[in-house]
C-alpha cells in the first residue's frame, strides 16, 4: 500500500537529544545517517514538538542533507495552532517551509479526540487537507488518535478518505479502559485502515521496569526489556509502522538491532508481556508519556511531565519519600504554582487528572 516506506520502524522526532536547551544537531546528524544506512526511511515530526525545534532539526539534519527520494516525512495538523479556518493553510505552508520540503508524505490530524474533532469539522480542515492531497502537497491523509473506540469508529465512518490511523499501542495499554489500545486497533482494522504505532514504550515507562518485571524478560534471554515492547507493538498484523522517539545514538543503535531483522513475539514472549503488565500496574505510577503537550498550554509553565517523572521514580521505590520531596521542591516552577485552569487536562492524550496529581505533589 505504501511501497516507498522501507521496513516497519520509524524515527520519531519528539524526543531528540538536547544540549543547553537546543537540539544537539551533530548527534542528530549521526542518528539520521545511521538510520538511513540501516535501510529505514520514515521520519515523524509535528509543529509543536520540542517547542517548535523538531521541524527545524528535520530540515537541518535530514531534508537539507538527503535527496527527497531517500526519506518519508510525516507531519501533523495540531488544532492548538489555529483558531479559524483561515489560519489552517498558512500554518501548513509554514510547516513546509520550516521542514524544507514541497510536500509531506503523510499528513496527520493530530491527537484527535471528540472535542478536537469538532473543532476540525468547524474549521473545514478535512476539506482543506483533501485539496492539499489533490494538489500533491500531501501524499497520504492520516490521523493520530486519543479517545475511545466508539469515537474513532464515528470519525472513520464520517471521514473515509483517512488512510492510516496512528494509535498508542503497547503491552501496558493493551486493555487499559482509558486508552483502549486493542479496541481502537480493532476499529481501525474493521475500517480497513493500516496502523502506525506511537508510544510503544509508553514514554520510557517500559524501558526501566520494576525488578520483578525485568526478571520475566531476563528469563527469556539477554535482550533488553525495551526490545520486547517494540516487537510487541509491531506484531499486530495491521501495523505497518512503529515509531520510537529516540533521544540518543545508543538508543538508535539498540532499536535498529531490535527491528532489523524484525521477528514477531512468540507465545512465550507474549506471556512475559502479560506478566510484566500485571506487575507494573501494582506500582501505581502516573501514566505520563512525557509528550509535553501540556507544556504548550500551561499559562504558568509548570513542568508537569518532569514533576510526574520524579514521582514515578518514587512509585517504583527508586527514591525515598524525603528525596522525592526535596526534588519536587527544587524546581523553579513548582506543583503548587498550578492555578487549576484545566487547560492541560483538555489536551492530555492520557486523560490524566493533572490538577489533582499536582495538588498531591504539592502536599508531598
Amino acid at each position: 500500500m505504501f511501497e516507498n516506506v522501507k521496513r516497519n520502524f520509524g524515527f520519531g522526532c519528539m524526543r531528540l537529544p538536547m544540549v543547553d536547551g537546543e537540539v544537539d544537531l551533530a548527534q542528530v546528524n549521526r542518528m539520521v545517517d545511521t538510520f538511513i544506512e540501516a535501510g529505514f526511511n520514515y521520519f515523524d515530526t509535528a509543529h509543536g514538538y520540542i517547542e517548535g525545534k523538531s521541524e527545524k532539526a528535520v530540515k537541518a539534519c535530514l531534508t537539507s542533507r538527503y535527496s527527497r527520494d531517500r526519506y518519508i516525512l510525516a507531519n501533523k495538523l495540531s488544532d492548538w495552532f489555529f483558531k479559524t479556518e483561515e489560519e489552517v493553510l498558512p500554518l501548513f505552508e509554514q510547516q513546509l517551509e520550516i521542514c524544507g520540503v514541497e510536500y509531506f508524505d503523510f499528513y496527520l490530524f493530530h491527537a484527535l479526540n471528540r472535542n478536537s474533532y469538532q473543532k476540525h469539522k468547524n474549521c473545514n480542515t478535512f476539506e482543506i487537507v483533501n485539496r492539499l492531497k489533490a494538489e500533491g502537497k500531501v501524499k497520504h491523509i492520516a490521523l493520530s488518535f486519543h479517545d475511545t473506540a466508539d469515537i474513532l469508529d464515528m470519525i472513520l465512518t464520517e471521514q473515509p478518505q483517512v488512510e492510516v490511523v496512528q494509535l498508542q499501542i503497547n503491552y501496558l495499554d493493551y486493555d487499559d479502559p482509558a486508552v483502549q489500545s486493542k479496541k481502537c486497533y480493532d476499529v481501525a482494522a474493521k475500517h480497513g485502515k493500516k496502523v502506525i504505532v506511537m508510544e510503544p514504550v509508553k514514554g520510557g515507562a517500559l524501558v526501566n521496569l520494576p525488578p520483578e518485571a525485568e526478571k520475566e524478560f531476563a528469563a527469556l534471554g539477554d535482550a533488553a526489556p525495551v526490545s520486547y515492547a517494540l516487537r510487541y507493538a509491531a506484531s499486530y498484523p495491521e501495523v505497518f509502522m512503529v515509531l520510537s522517539g529516540m533521544g540518543n545514538m545508543e538508543m538508535m543503535e539498540s532499536n535498529i538491532k531490535t527491528m532489523h531483522p524484525f521477528v514477531p513475539l512468540n507465545e512465550q514472549e507474549l506471556a512475559a508481556t502479560d506478566k510484566a503488565r500485571e506487575i507494573i500496574r501494582q506500582y501505581n505510577q502516573i501514566p505520563c508519556t512525557k509528550c509535553r503537550y501540556c507544556a504548550e498550554v500551561c499559562p504558568k509553565n509548570v513542568p508537569i511531565a518532569d514533576l510526574f517523572a520524579v514521582y514515578n521514580e518514587y512509585a517504583l521505590a527508586r527514591t525515598t519519600k524525603k528525596e522525592t520531596a526535596e526534588k519536587l521542591a527544587s524546581f523553579e516552577v513548582k506543583a503548587s504554582d498550578c492555578i487549576s485552569c484545566g487547560k492541560c487536562e483538555g489536551i492530555c492524550p492520557q486523560s490524566i487528572k493533572i490538577r489533582e496529581k499536582l495538588q498531591n505533589l504539592a502536599k508531598m
